[in-house]
Formats: structure tokens, C-alpha cells, sequence
């Protein structure tokens, strides 16, 4: 079983922070403070500025607190309002685990007395789900994620990138929406990727949407056709085949049909984020970008990045995070300015094909929704975070994609 180590100092790259640890002792819960040198709020795991010790002190002692709505840890994530800990099973068969939850759907919940009322009745027959080999362990994750790595060959290559990282700040300082880095991030890309299929039928998608939320999506023939282009040829990449594989043999989609009918729901089915019906979606928030309250939400797209810098409406300002790996697909977690709005947190793979990054946040919204999803790429952990949206549902009460997002915690 795979150890998981905190992030070195290189990652995080701030020295003076990193060498002024403090301790969460007496501290979980507390509100951001600027002046502490790391930090015990419920937002540090996404900014990466936690303490040693936040894991061991905070994160026990919030699994032992009574089951509440969970804590919007990212702008674009569903607002509290929206979401209540469900009591029923309905459109909840199989789902992972969560603390939040008074009572559970998942296949052990029997085992731990823990089931909603109407378990037997709604998930009794769910397809196999009374099998203990519909769970997803981690170990699997860790493998599977390691196999979906290593089958990304339309991945750049180190000569096809040269990044200028320059300035990295303390997470602190995420908020002063200062431009530390006077040059752009990409030097370099060869854009003989674009032309790869996977790369094209994504780039056809990215200017489909109205940034803004509160304005109604309204697609053409020719967009949504678009959507079924992108989804038709990653299927063809062995980073989706094996991802379908996983999930077959795993018992939760019988065909690969039945796999792209709920990926084009979860990923591309429109829901309001706003006051307008169907303004959102969670490829436009994950991949494109929206802009809601004055502020950058989503936006995690190295492809979209690099298009807008070379448009000149992208403005680097820092970094926080750059991740271990010494080749692509790596991982940085930047503040940068777009058109006129900020954003403060937004990690994001980079070098990596569009399948990949669709691969895994697939993956863990699948087998891990609203919770952290721990994987291995190249023998490094990595951490992702999905939230489902819960206001609206489509088929069976299944959920679409509020978010997701490389996480940039200490583990």
C-alpha cells in the first residue's frame, strides 16, 4: 500500500513559510489568519497552507462531528444552500463514503448499520450492487490512475513545452491580486498537438460557452454535435479505453454506450449556477472557465490557459504549487488574471491530453463524488476533488458535475 508523504519544500516552494511551521493543536476551525505561518481553517487542504499536523488533529475531529452540509471549498462548488444531507437512497445507489451523510447507500452500509431507510428497496437489485467488488478501493484507484498515466501517449513531451514559472508566493498572499510575474507562463508550446484529433475536437468546445453565469447556454446544431465529436474520439485513446475497462469490471456500466450516454449528462448537461435555467455545466466550469460574483471560478485547463495568454487575455501573476513530476503531464497551482478577473486558486495539469484530464476527473467523480479521490501518476500521489451538483439530477437521480480540480493539500 502506498505511503502518502506530505509535499516537500519544492512543491510548495515558499522557504520562509515552509521553515515557520506551526501546529493546529487548539487551533481546527479557526478562521484564515494572514499572520500565521500555515493554517487550520477548513480551506486550507485547497490552498495548500495547512500545518503538519492538520490531518492528524482536524481531520479526525471533524469526522467525529455530527454529519452537516459540506463547506464550499471552491468558488463555482455548490453553494451551501443548495445542498442537504440526503436521507434517502434515491439516485444514491453505490456512492462512495461520505462523513457528511447521515445515512449511506454504499455496499457495507449494511455491515455498519449506517443504511438510509429505503436502502433495501431502492439499492437491493442495483445491478450486483450487494457485491463487495463493486466498492473501489483505493489500491485499485492507485493502480488504475498508474495505468491511465502510463497510456497517455498524445501527452506533450518535455521539448514540446517551456514553461516560465518565475515568482512563487505563499499562499498567504494569494489574496493581495499582485502580478509578481512580469512574462508569461508559456515560453514555448508546440502546437503541432493541436492537431492531434483529441486536442482539435476539445479546442471546437472551449469558446461554446458564455462565461458569465446567469446567462442561458443556447447551442447550436453544429456546437452539440461537437460535444459528440470530443466524446467519440477520446474513446478511440487507450487512456478511455482503459478507464471504461476499469469501470466495466467494476460492474458499473454494462456497455461502453451506456458509459458516453453518462459521461455527455455528467460532464456536458446543463444546470443553473445562477438565476438563469441551464447556465452552467461542468466542462464549461472544469475546462472553459466561468466568471461568477466578480471572480474566476473553474478555469483548470492548461490548453484554455495558453489560448487566452496568447490572446493577451490571460495574466500570470504567480504560483503556490508546482508539482514532482520532472515531465509531462505536471501540476501547478497559479493566480493569474483573466480579462479583468481574478483568480486566486487554480490548479491545473499541465502537458497532459485532453483524454487524461478527462480520464481521471471522470474517474474520481465516479468513484469518489464530493470527496477526495487519492491516485498515482508515476509513482507520486495526487489528490483530486470532485463535488457534485445537487440541485438538479438527471435519470435515475444521478448527479452532474459541480467541479473538479487537482487539490494541492498536504496529504
Amino acid at each position: 500500500m502506498r505511503t502518502w508523504v506530505p509535499l516537500t519544500v519544492s512543491m510548495l516552494c515558499g522557504l520562509a513559510w515552509a521553515g515557520n511551521l506551526e501546529s493546529c493543536a487548539s487551533r481546527c476551525s479557526e478562521q484564515f489568519d494572514r499572520d500565521s505561518a500555515c493554517q487550520c481553517d477548513h480551506r486550507c487542504p485547497e490552498h495548500g497552507d495547512c500545518c503538519d499536523d492538520y490531518e492528524l488533529l482536524c481531520a479526525a475531529e471533524e469526522d467525529s462531528t455530527e454529519p452537516e452540509p459540506f463547506s464550499e471549498v471552491e468558488e463555482g462548488a455548490p453553494d451551501n444552500s443548495l445542498y442537504s444531507a440526503p436521507s434517502s437512497c434515491q439516485g444514491r445507489c453505490r456512492e462512495a463514503f461520505d462523513g457528511h451523510h447521515a445515512c449511506h447507500c454504499h455496499d457495507r452500509c449494511q455491515e455498519s448499520g449506517n443504511c438510509c431507510e429505503d436502502f433495501e428497496s431502492l439499492c437491493g437489485n442495483y445491478g450486483g450492487f450487494s457485491h463487495s467488488s463493486d466498492t473501489i478501493t483505493e489500491e485499485e484507484l492507485q493502480s488504475v490512475s498508474e495505468k491511465i498515466y502510463r497510456a497517455d501517449t498524445n501527452k506533450a513531451q518535455k521539448e514540446d513545452i517551456i514553461l516560465n514559472r518565475q515568482n512563487c508566493i505563499t499562499p498567504s498572499e494569494t489574496g493581495d491580486q499582485v502580478d509578481h510575474c512580469p512574462n508569461l507562463l508559456f515560453t514555448y508550446v508546440n502546437e503541432k498537438l493541436f492537431s492531434k484529433p483529441t486536442y482539435a475536437a476539445f479546442i471546437n468546445l472551449l469558446n461554446n460557452y458564455q462565461r458569465a453565469t446567469g446567462h442561458r447556454e443556447l447551442f447550436n446544431a453544429q456546437q452539440l454535435a461537437e460535444q459528440d465529436i470530443f466524446l467519440r474520439e477520446i474513446m478511440k485513446t487507450a487512456v478511455m479505453k482503459e478507464l471504461y475497462g476499469f469501470l466495466h469490471h467494476q460492474n458499473r456500466y454494462s456497455s461502453e454506450q451506456e458509459f458516453v450516454d453518462d459521461l455527455k449528462n455528467m460532464w456536458f448537461g446543463l444546470y443553473s449556477r445562477s438565476n438563469e435555467e441551464g447556465d452552467s455545466s461542468g466542462f464549461e466550469h472544469v475546462f472553459s472557465g466561468e466568471v461568477k460574483k466578480g471572480k474566476v471560478t473553474g478555469f483548470h485547463n492548461w490548453i484554455r490557459f495558453y489560448l487566452q495568454e496568447k490572446e493577451g487575455l490571460v495574466d500570470y501573476y504567480s504560483h503556490v504549487y508546482d508539482g514532482p513530476w520532472d515531465s509531462y503531464p505536471d501540476v501547478l497551482g497559479m493566480q493569474f488574471n483573466w480579462d479583468g478577473y481574478y483568480k486566486e486558486v487554480g490548479s491545473a495539469f499541465i502537458g497532459s491530453s485532453p483524454e487524461f484530464e478527462f480520464a481521471l476527473y471522470s474517474l474520481c467523480f465516479i468513484a469518489r463524488p464530493g470527496k477526495a479521490c487519492q491516485l498515482s501518476l508515476g509513482g507520486y500521489p495526487l489528490s483530486i476533488q470532485t463535488y457534485t451538483w445537487d440541485k438538479t439530477t438527471y435519470g435515475n437521480g444521478k448527479k452532474y458535475i459541480a467541479t473538479a480540480y487537482v487539490s494541492t493539500s498536504t496529504q
